[in-house]
């Protein structure tokens, strides 16, 4: 009667600690889930901010560059596009093709809103308006604060992604389908070509 006593005390020992290792790597997981959903929720203010500026800075490019109506056309279709996707990775952040999205339409954005600020240097009047300026200085502030935002996010996503991948997460992550997180990466093309350097 002892040992089956000694016996059935392990055995609801082993249970006790075995269900306490998965509440703890569940709520774990849930935690890190959160905090990259809120660290997107971050990019996701300065990106509606800067949607938001963007129409404001096509309006008063308008009275100057009248002749380059094709390039205001395409800043404001990639502000649409990137609003969109924007707002299909907020519902879901942990959706990599949506992240994927958002990262191919904010370089689109990014592409168009570069050549819409070289256009405005051809055009004196342009960069010394008022408005222009605050507006450039605003974008320009606002930029920065979506690469600490994006930077944040992604931290928070290599952290879930690596604490679902390790033992013994892993195994509660595919018990709870706690599926991988993508980063927000927005890709830079003349980041990854090197300058070229001419001496003749």
């Amino acid at each position: 009667m002892g040992l089956l006593i000694i016996v059935l005390v392990v055995i609801v020992l082993a249970v006790v600690i075995a269900v306490a290792l998965v509440a703890g790597g569940y709520n774990k997981l849930v935690t890190l889930r959160n905090r990259y959903k809120n660290a997107y929720a971050q990019i996701d203010v300065q990106l509606q901010r800067r949607y938001d500026l963007i129409p404001n800075l096509v309006e008063v490019a308008k009275g100057y560059i009248k002749h380059e109506r094709e390039t205001l056309e395409a800043v404001t279709q990639a502000r649409n596009i990137a609003y969109a996707a924007a707002k299909a990775a907020a519902a879901n952040p942990g959706d990599a093709s949506a992240m994927k999205n958002l990262g191919s339409a904010e370089t689109g954005l990014a592409g168009t809103l570069g050549r819409l600020l070289m256009v405005t240097e051809s055009y004196p009047d342009l960069k010394a308006n008022q408005n222009m300026m605050q507006l450039t200085e605003e974008l320009t502030s606002t930029e920065n604060k979506i690469s600490f935002a994006r930077q944040a996010y992604n931290d928070s996503v290599m952290a879930y992604n690596t604490d679902r991948e390790v033992f013994p997460s892993n195994l509660i992550a595919g018990l709870f389908h706690f599926g991988p997180a993508e980063l927000f990466i927005i890709e830079k093309p003349e980041a990854k070509q090197a300058p070229k350097v001419s001496f003749s």
